[in-house]
């Protein structure tokens, strides 16, 4: 491998932080970033470890169930009808991040998708390479208003959501994108043209509903919000880091313990965790958020056996086929 110069490296690495997690903090959380990306910068140059394929994306026994590919994208199916949520299938997010960790599951194993939900437009959430892999695969990509210019053409139909809005399908998948605590910009400030490029999702079919945010920080008036309008949410896919350094983390994600908190206020029946453990995007070590979420658990051990930590690859059939839970 070329070695790549140290100055060179050093300015590739701040770019990761600052495009990656979002430039909301440049200013008075500046020196973070710089040392976030300085920080990882050695995740850069190591090969991706691999993840488990699944052996098939379907679970026959599922009415409810969820597939973890890695980071935010998860494949839900409901009974037949199948939603992919933020896909990145690429090693690299911004040309500049690489992934700690390979997907468990390759584009071409995708079954047909009635709809792609992207959250917002950071990088390793709205992947333009990720999505023109999906051509032809998909009925609809779903994004955020101000986020459907960032679609390749040839990833398939695109419809924006503004908060509150709902898609719904002749054979009665409805889709309502729901307001969370983040932000919609791409590079640096840009946000400020984007105010409300990001939201969450809520997927209901045949009275089964699943609650995708994308990235949230805590904001309990907006889970609320959620709960009042939809009172039974079956799954949440909740994402549990970054966390440290905590001043930066904190106004733009969850930390395992504000998830489960997030859980509670939303009143859902079940939780998978997402967003840990594929890209280093924090001060976080590798495992870091895992164990935190662990010690979470057993601080409300209530909850544990409805929260299901799944590896990349791995599939949890939340309700069996014929059951309700």
């Amino acid at each position: 491998m070329m070695a790549i110069p140290r100055r060179r490296l050093a300015r590739a690495s701040l770019l990761v932080a600052i495009i990656v997690t979002g430039g909301a903090a440049v200013g008075a959380g500046g020196c973070d970033f710089a040392r976030v990306a300085l920080a990882n910068s050695r995740w850069f140059f190591r090969t991706p470890s691999p993840a488990p394929f699944a052996d098939r994306p379907r679970a026959d026994d599922a009415a409810l169930s969820v597939l973890w590919v890695g980071h935010a994208t998860a494949l839900i199916q409901i009974h037949d009808r199948y939603i992919l949520t933020d896909p990145v299938f690429t090693e690299l997010v911004g040309g500049l991040s690489r992934r700690v960790v390979a997907p468990g599951l390759r584009p071409d194993q995708l079954p047909h998708l009635a709809a792609v939900l992207v959250s917002h437009r950071h990088f390793d959430h709205l992947s333009k390479d990720s999505l023109a892999l999906l051509a032809g695969r998909a009925d609809v990509i779903l994004t955020p208003a101000g986020a459907g210019a960032d679609v390749p053409r040839e990833a398939g139909p695109v419809e924006e959501l503004a908060w509150d809005e709902q898609l719904r399908t002749a054979d009665g998948l409805t889709i309502t994108a729901v307001r969370v605590a983040h932000e919609g910009n791409r590079l640096l400030h840009d946000g400020a043209a984007h105010p409300r490029a990001f939201t969450g999702y809520v997927v209901e079919h045949r009275g089964l509903t699943v609650f995708f945010p994308g990235d949230t920080a805590y904001a309990r008036d907006r889970f609320d919000a959620v709960r009042r309008r939809f009172p039974r949410i079956d799954l949440a896919l909740l994402p549990v880091g970054p966390i440290t350094p905590t001043r930066m983390m904190r106004a733009h994600h969850l930390d395992p313990a504000e998830a489960l908190t997030a859980f509670e206020d939303l009143g859902a029946a079940q939780m998978v965790p997402v967003h840990f453990g594929t890209f280093m995007h924090s001060f976080d070590l590798p495992g870091e958020v895992e164990r935190a979420l662990d010690e979470a658990l057993a601080a409300r051990p209530a909850l544990t056996s409805r929260v299901h930590r799944l590896g990349p690859g791995q599939r949890r059939v939340i309700i069996p086929r014929g059951r309700r839970t």
